[in-house]
């Protein structure tokens, strides 16, 4: 029989007694994660080569990873939940090590494309699980720092990928970037089955089978739309029967949410103004994320004449200014003293401001690109730690895992949804001033059809003035969010400190009398 809360001294108010041993060892193991969601990209020459690879088999080489990891997001931190947290630690370590096998020793393009896919699955459950864990060994008082380095890893995930795949594939052969994850998944399933307590819903609640099937359907047809988007467009009948498909999925997929006993994702939490201004800010720092750095690349590309690794590393000292300040925990100490909405909103604030020096000063050279890259790591260091403690303490902690997966699927819906909204206003601003190149499917076909050397310079001048109206866009939506986010969570601090009852508590109460009325599993 599982012990009630507040018997687990798992969650005792000083926390768990190794809490920092065990959050770097499922650091690491997150690392791995991210680090395979751009590492590949450096190798598509070597796998083009050597598997004689098309461009169909690499784009699903890629896209298998991202595809399957955000489609089971939900149903991963539901599954850790219900089963054990590290249970699902192990059985993710243990798919990714196995799937990370199966990649550095294929033989062909399916059979990668088959163990990305794999490692995909494990990749769902560490990233949902990992924070999880972290909300539940750490109390008030150390979680927001704990959530930050947390956050750490995943800036430093996105900066090191490039690089980590550029020296090995200096050394040795293409699989190599895989066989690199068993050492660490070994040394994570050793530490996980030392280290971690077990952790499970005490209300032994009954699996929402058909709930998780509608989630992962829904979210797999949307982010498919999000990754299609930019090469068939956005208005192909590809991309809209696809994202009808996931939308119409993901609408029964509340509907049923709303109508079971034991719901998978409780839809009372959006009833509660402290998660609901969480969330509208950890969509837009990722739509303000994912749709700069869209555009970033192609900038560092197209305009200022870079390579892929060089635009690739260009790009870096977002990441590297967002690790070295959350090191230091400046986030963590600004929460207690400013607040979560205030120091939201700074973030925020200074996310946009970020995004509006790259669009002025960025268009003629890199200096002033790297003073709005750092300005952004300053405000999403601010920002997300809180953002992420926001959504996770607006959530019973025996539901810690579905949060987990909420946050994770907001980070996926923020990135796929800036690149939708920058790349389409770019189109228009550069379809606008260049009517000529419409037909274009991208700046360097346009380029290539270009009569002269006099074309080509309004082409790229166009593009460049294109690039500055989206970043604009982009940084007045974020800073909007940033203020609407931080108005919400405010009104939430007012309606709990003049003693009504928080959303989250009613839902948990309501959860109670399900338990004291329906059956345990």
């Amino acid at each position: 029989m599982t012990a009630p809360a507040a018997q687990r001294p798992d969650l005792a108010p000083q926390g768990h007694p190794q809490r920092w041993l065990i959050l770097g060892v499922i650091c690491l193991a997150q690392l791995t994660v991210l680090l395979d969601n751009t590492v590949l990209n450096v190798a598509i020459p070597s796998l083009t080569t050597e598997l004689d690879a098309s461009t169909a088999d690499v784009q699903w080489m890629i896209n298998a990873y991202s595809l399957v990891q955000s489609g089971l997001l939900l149903t991963a931190g539901s599954s850790a939940d219900r089963y054990g947290r590290k249970k699902m630690l192990v059985v993710g370590l243990a798919l990714f090590g196995i799937g990370s096998l199966a990649a550095g020793l294929a033989q062909s393009s399916g059979q990668l494309i088959a163990a990305r896919a794999g490692m995909g699955i494990g990749g769902a459950l560490l990233i949902t699980t990992t924070l999880a864990v972290v909300v539940q060994i750490f109390d008030d008082s150390e979680r927001v720092k704990a959530i930050g380095l947390w956050s750490t890893v995943n800036s430093l995930g996105f900066a090191a990928g490039p690089l980590v795949g550029g020296v090995v594939l200096d050394h040795f052969w293409w699989g190599a970037i895989f066989l690199i994850n068993i050492p660490v998944a070994l040394i994570g399933l050793v530490a996980v089955v030392r280290l971690v307590p077990e952790f499970k819903n005490p209300r032994g609640e009954r699996p929402d089978l058909l709930g998780a099937l509608l989630s992962t359907i829904g979210m797999t047809a949307v982010v498919f739309a999000i990754i299609s988007g930019p090469e068939h467009g956005w208005t192909s009948a590809r991309v809209l029967f696809t994202a009808f498909v996931g939308v119409a999925v993901l609408a029964g997929f509340v509907l049923w949410e709303l109508h079971i006993p034991h719901p998978m994702l409780d839809m009372h939490f959006f009833r509660n103004q402290k998660f609901i201004g969480a969330v509208a800010g950890a969509i837009l720092v990722a739509f303000g994320m994912g749709g700069s750095l869209f555009l970033l690349t192609q900038h560092l590309q197209f305009v200022l004449g870079y390579g892929p690794l060089e635009a690739g590393l260009r790009t870096a000292p977002m990441a590297l200014t967002v690790v070295a300040l959350n090191l230091t925990g400046l986030g963590a100490r600004l929460v207690p003293r400013m607040g979560t909405p205030a120091t939201i909103a700074a973030g925020m604030s200074a996310l946009a401001a970020g995004l509006a020096a790259i669009a002025v000063l960025g268009r003629d050279g890199y200096t002033g690109m790297l003073f709005g890259l750092v300005v952004m790591g300053v405000g999403i260091a601010l920002a997300m730690p809180a953002m992420a403690n926001a959504i996770m303490s607006a959530i019973p902690p025996e539901k810690a895992g579905v949060g987990a997966g909420v946050n994770g699927t907001l980070a996926e819906f923020g990135n796929g949804l800036g690149v939708a909204v920058l790349g389409a206003v770019l189109n228009i601003r550069f379809a606008a001033l260049v009517p000529a190149a419409v037909g274009a499917a991208s700046l360097p076909a346009a380029l290539a059809a270009a009569e002269g050397p006099g074309e080509r310079e309004t082409i790229k001048d166009a593009f460049a003035s294109g690039l500055e109206a989206s970043q604009l866009v982009g940084a007045v939506a974020v800073l909007a969010g940033g203020l609407l986010a931080a108005l919400l969570l405010r009104r939430a601090e007012r309606v709990e400190a003049a003693g009504h009852p928080a959303p989250k508590e009613a839902a948990a109460a309501a959860g109670g009398r399900a338990d004291s009325t329906g059956p345990a599993a």
